[in-house]
C-alpha cells in the first residue's frame, strides 16, 4: 500500500511537480499549460533549447513573457503567477439564462458548503445575459453531478 503525501508549495522544483499540485489543490487547468498540456488561451511554461519561458498565447499567437535559466526558478515563478490569479483557482460548472434556475444552483452550493463565484454576461448580444457559475478550488468535487456540460 503507497501513501501519497500532499506536496508543500515550497518542495515543488519540477514541471511535473508544479503539474501535481495544481491538481491536488484543484486549481482549472484549462488556461494553463504546465508540463506539456496543451491549451487554446492562457499561460504556460515550457522549456525551450536551454532555457524556460513564460508565455501568453492567444488565438494560437504566442508571446513570451519571461526567461529563465533553471527549471526550479520558473516553476516558483509560475506558482506565484497562477496563485496570483484569482480566476485560476474558480471551477466552471455552468451558464444558466433562467435567474431562477441560478438561484436554485447556488442554494445547492450553499447547502453542500461549497464556495462559489458567478458573473453575468451577454451571451447572444446585450438582450441575453446569461449567469455564470464558477466553484472555488477542490469544491468542485463535491458538485460533479451539477456540472453542465
Amino acid at each position: 500500500m503507497y501513501t501519497i503525501l500532499k506536496m508543500n508549495e515550497t518542495e515543488i522544483k519540477t514541471e511535473l511537480e508544479l503539474e501535481q499540485w495544481l491538481k491536488e489543490n484543484c486549481y482549472s487547468m484549462n488556461n494553463y499549460s504546465i508540463n506539456g498540456n496543451t491549451i487554446y488561451e492562457g499561460c504556460g511554461l515550457e522549456k525551450n533549447g536551454g532555457l524556460y519561458q513564460w508565455f501568453y498565447t492567444e488565438r494560437g499567437e504566442k508571446r513570451v513573457l519571461e526567461y529563465f535559466a533553471n527549471e526550479k526558478e520558473a516553476v516558483q515563478y509560475a506558482l506565484e503567477k497562477i496563485k496570483s490569479d484569482k480566476h485560476s483557482i474558480r471551477n466552471y460548472i455552468g451558464m444558466f439564462k433562467s435567474e431562477n434556475e441560478v438561484e436554485k444552483i447556488k442554494s445547492e452550493l450553499e447547502k453542500r458548503n461549497v464556495e462559489f463565484w458567478t458573473d453575468k454576461i451577454p451571451y447572444n448580444g446585450i438582450n441575453d445575459i446569461r449567469t455564470r457559475v464558477f466553484v472555488i478550488g477542490c469544491g468542485i468535487k463535491k458538485v460533479q453531478d451539477l456540472i453542465r456540460k
